[in-house]
C-alpha cells in the first residue's frame, strides 16, 4: 500500500481509492467517484488526489448545465466562475441587474425559467470543451423541471456524470 504524508499532522498517511465529496467546488451536492485518497489514521484527514483538474471542472460544468432541474443559486455562482467572469461582467452579458444576479447566487430571489435557460446556453456557448455536448443538452432544455436538490456524481475515469438523491 502506497504511504504519503498527511497534509494537516504530518503522520503517514495510506492512499486509498473512494468517493470524496467535492465541496471545495462551491457546490454541495457533488461526489467524485474513483479516485485517489490520502486518508490518514491518526488526524482522520482526508485529501483527495485529483488528476487533470481543468477536465473535472469542465465535466462538473457540463453536469450542471444537463440536469434536468432549475438551476439553483450555487449553480449559476459555479457557472459564472467556470467562465471566469465577475459578477458585473456576468450580470452585463445576461442583461440582468447585478444585484438580480447576487439575489439569485445567494437564493434570495428564484431564478425564471428564461433566464435559467439563457444562463445553461451562454455556458454552452463560451466554456471550453462544450461545444461537442451543445445541441444534446440544448434539445433537453423542455425536459428541465422544477427545483430540486440533485447530488452530482463525476466519474473522472469515464468521464461521465451522473444524478442521485441529494
Amino acid at each position: 500500500m502506497k504511504k504519503i504524508d498527511c497534509s494537516v499532522c504530518g503522520s503517514k498517511a495510506a492512499v486509498v481509492r473512494g468517493r470524496y465529496r467535492f465541496s471545495e467546488s462551491g457546490l454541495s451536492n457533488v461526489v467524485v467517484n474513483g479516485i485517489e485518497l490520502v486518508s490518514c489514521p491518526k488526524c482522520h484527514n482526508i485529501d483527495p488526489i485529483i488528476p487533470r483538474m481543468n477536465d473535472l471542472m469542465l465535466l462538473l460544468a457540463l453536469a450542471v448545465v444537463a440536469q434536468p432541474y432549475r438551476l439553483k443559486g450555487e449553480h449559476v455562482r459555479y457557472l459564472r466562475k467556470y467562465l471566469e467572469m465577475s459578477g458585473v461582467e456576468f450580470s452585463r452579458l445576461i442583461h440582468v441587474d447585478k444585484a438580480t444576479l447576487s439575489k439569485w447566487e445567494n437564493n434570495d430571489d428564484a431564478i425564471g425559467e428564461q433566464s435559467d435557460r439563457l444562463i445553461r446556453a451562454v455556458t454552452l456557448a463560451l466554456g471550453d470543451g462544450m461545444k461537442a455536448k451543445m445541441e444534446q443538452v440544448v434539445r433537453s432544455f423542455p425536459k428541465i423541471q422544477g427545483s430540486r436538490d440533485v447530488r452530482i456524481e463525476i466519474d473522472p475515469q469515464t468521464k461521465s456524470y451522473h444524478y442521485g438523491a441529494a
